[in-house]
């Protein structure tokens, strides 16, 4: 549990020394085990970059003075960060705080478009809860929490190798918009127990801090990319999560724009309600 400056505690993800690309068709048929082992890895197809994308634009905000979390010191620290504004046409904003070792504006800038779209892949109902991005350089797990999304872009790299980055990104969002309102709620720990199984073993050895975002991707994949997947795989989400499915149907998440019949007001569509 990380803690400084009035911040929240801040999640910590996949330990980088762990991380190894895995097949993403390797599901554990062991009735007593988890079938998987971290959902991040089940598919790199769920979300694309030809996907729908609500991102709009960024703009240049200068510098200041902010308090960021780096991986790399295991520490909170105070930088002259690059600040971005990001917007989106949902009506959703976003501050990207990049650290000055970019050096330039123009570097710093490049880091922070790059990021503000692929989040845009994301739906409303993930970025809802996110009010800033750190962006550092480093090979150092991503996190989410603090109404933040955490990025080390080295690790970064590794994530698109492998054609995961936008479902990193659902899991760490997940944290940030999702935790702090079902991860204790009655009907999701009812759910948990009706299910009596995690879907792998990270949300199995971490049940209150890590089974929403273990659960979140495979829960999108089924309902939304299911011709994605294979069979096989969504047979395995169906049996293993079916209570915990059915939660996350029950909350009424705002999916757009994976969901387009989700309705979002043209105003905002359209950027005209956002302060520029």
């Amino acid at each position: 549990m990380l803690q400084a400056k009035g911040l929240t505690a801040f999640e910590i993800d996949f330990p980088t020394n762990t991380y190894s690309k895995i097949n993403y068709n390797t599901i554990n048929h062991l009735s007593h085990e988890p079938p998987l082992h971290g959902t991040i890895f089940i598919d790199p197809d769920i979300i694309i970059s030809s996907d729908p994308n609500t991102f709009l634009r960024i703009t240049n905000a200068g510098r200041g003075e902010r308090v960021m979390y780096d991986r790399r010191p295991a520490a909170w620290v105070t930088l002259n960060a690059f600040l971005f504004n990001a917007f989106y046409d949902d009506g959703l904003q976003v501050e990207i705080q990049v650290n000055p070792e970019f050096a330039t504006t123009e570097a710093a800038f490049a880091e922070a478009q790059k990021y503000s779209k692929v989040i845009g892949h994301l739906p409303t109902g993930l970025r809802r809860d996110v009010k800033t991005m750190w962006i550092h350089r480093g090979i150092n797990p991503f996190g989410g929490g603090n109404n933040n999304l955490l990025i080390h872009t080295g690790q970064a790299a590794q994530y698109e190798n492998d054609g995961i980055l936008e479902e990193t990104f659902v899991h760490e969002a997940s944290h940030t918009s999702l935790d702090a309102t079902h991860a204790q709620a009655i009907n999701w720990i009812t759910a948990q127990t009706a299910d009596n199984e995690f879907i792998s073993t990270y949300a199995r050895d971490n049940p209150t801090r890590e089974d929403i975002a273990e659960s979140f991707l495979p829960y999108l994949a089924l309902r939304y990319r299911k011709d994605r997947i294979s069979q096989n795989l969504a047979n395995v989400i169906a049996k293993t999560i079916p209570h915990r499915i059915s939660y996350f149907d029950s909350q009424n998440i705002n999916m757009y724009p994976i969901n387009h019949t989700v309705y979002i007001p043209v105003a905002l569509r359209r950027g005209i309600t956002m302060n520029q």
